[in-house]
């Protein structure tokens, strides 16, 4: 557990985003993997249909994923605040959703998986295959969402190490997997599916182990969980606007999806390849982000407001230099990157000027990202989820619909950096202002005399 609330700023920051961002890579490697081993043992038209399915995959699990973010920063102010009965009586809480919500995941998914996948208007050549996928995927929500309820947990108290290494054996048994069930037993996508699905099973269930032996205050045991309602009001508030941005960028990637599938197989496969690169571009920032986020939910719960204005400035800066350096990493490799996943050169052409589009904006989404990671450490998700909904479906969504009439797919692409444009500007304007400065879970100031009292005896 590490106490963000002294100490060396921005080696404190440093040091947590670097086990965070190796875990969100690797977990990243799960989508990534499956595709270049998809693309190269079963061809384009599977390589598109398994890409078709990570935006409803994203759509489908958004909105529980920000809400147990938001329980990872209630966790985190009550950590700072060093109320240890409250980050447990949180975890708690947090898990229980999680495991409630994968499970309807689960069950929901195999009935819409076909019925999302045409309502984007996918080919019906790769219908069947992206809905298998889709299906099979989706019934291993219940451990995915324990795995995640599990390390928020731990980031909340500033532990971004060991979900490190769970990651790190499970995308090794992923990739064993996948050659084991694609090239060896011939189960075509479904193998990729089970790969996935039971890689994660195995992280959740080392997880569960590793965090009962080693922590007392927050173990994981079914029996003894208890659900404070107060509690989950507070993840609520504070994790249901990100949820809700979550799922509007999910709503937002499937619409953009439905535009890519009018633009047939090829197309399909390209977008869906360099946006996994992308994502995993994006990651640095993304992680930085989160670091921040915790980094903010303890000091804010003491007010320590200066401290927060260095946190950002570190953070800036570090995420800053990173998203240059991969910028220009993407713009003369971003061919290369692509033939990992496909020999087909119209796939790989198409694709690389998805990457030379975006990558030359990854500056503006940096910021955005950061900025709104302070914002959501504060409690202060509100703002993050206006701003993301007026630059996805105000700008970034119409933009792609009518550039893409007048110069093709490439209308797409460039909608991508015009909404971040919007995004950027939205999030700096309102931290401006200092009114994320009132939107904490509680103050110090406000404490009743016994729970003073309690964090005297805790810090004894």
């Amino acid at each position: 557990m590490k106490d963000f609330t002294e100490g060396n700023v921005s080696k404190l920051i440093l040091n947590f985003s670097v086990p965070l961002l190796l875990g969100n890579v690797f977990q990243s490697l799960y989508s990534i993997i499956d595709s270049i081993i998809v693309g190269r043992y079963l061809g384009t038209k599977a390589l598109a249909a398994v890409g078709a399915s990570y935006p409803i995959i994203f759509f489908i699990i958004a909105l529980v994923i920000g809400i147990g973010g938001g329980g990872s920063i209630v966790i985190a102010q009550y950590f700072g605040a060093k109320q240890y009965d409250k980050v447990k009586q949180a975890a708690d809480t947090i898990n229980i959703f999680l495991l409630a919500a994968g499970l309807i995941v689960a069950v929901s998914g195999f009935f819409l998986a076909k019925p999302i996948l045409r309502l984007i208007q996918l080919p019906n050549e790769l219908l069947d295959d992206a809905a298998l996928f889709l299906k099979i995927y989706l019934g291993g929500m219940v451990a995915f969402f324990g795995f995640n309820g599990v390390i928020s947990t731990l980031r909340g108290v500033g532990d971004s190490k060991t979900p490190l290494y769970f990651l790190i054996v499970s995308i090794i048994a992923n990739i064993v997997l996948d050659i084991l069930f694609i090239g060896v037993f011939g189960w075509g996508i479904a193998g990729a599916a089970w790969a996935t699905l039971i890689a994660q099973l195995g992280a959740f269930i080392s997880a569960i182990v590793y965090i009962n032996r080693t922590h007392d205050v927050f173990r994981f045991a079914v029996k003894g969980m208890t659900f404070n309602r107060e509690i989950f009001r507070h993840c609520i508030k504070i994790g249901l606007p990100s949820g809700f941005q979550q799922t509007f960028v999910a709503l937002g990637m499937t619409a953009l999806m439905g535009i890519v599938n009018t633009f047939g197989t090829d197309v399909i496969a390209a977008y869906s390849t360099a946006s996994r690169i992308d994502s995993l571009a994006m990651m640095p920032a993304m992680s930085f982000s989160v670091a921040l986020s915790t980094f903010v939910g303890q000091n804010v719960a003491l007010q320590n407001f200066e401290r927060i204005k260095k946190g950002l400035a570190s953070t800036l800066l570090m995420s800053l230099v990173i998203a240059v350096i991969i910028s220009l990493a993407i713009i003369l490799l971003g061919k290369d990157m692509m033939r990992m996943f496909t020999n087909n050169s119209n796939v790989i052409g198409i694709g690389s000027e998805y990457l030379t589009v975006v990558s030359l904006f990854y500056w503006m989404f940096t910021i955005m990202f950061v900025v709104n990671g302070l914002l959501r450490g504060a409690g202060a998700t509100m703002v993050p989820m206006l701003t993301t909904l007026v630059s996805l479906w105000a700008v970034r969504v119409p933009a792609a619909f009518l550039l893409s009439k007048y110069i093709g797919e490439s209308g797409i692409w460039w909608s991508i950096p015009i909404g971040w444009v919007f995004g950027m500007i939205g999030a700096y304007a309102y931290y401006k202002t200092g009114k994320w400065k009132n939107k904490t879970v509680f103050h110090r100031s406000k404490m009743s005399q016994s729970e003073e009292a309690m964090m005297g005896e805790m810090e004894v």
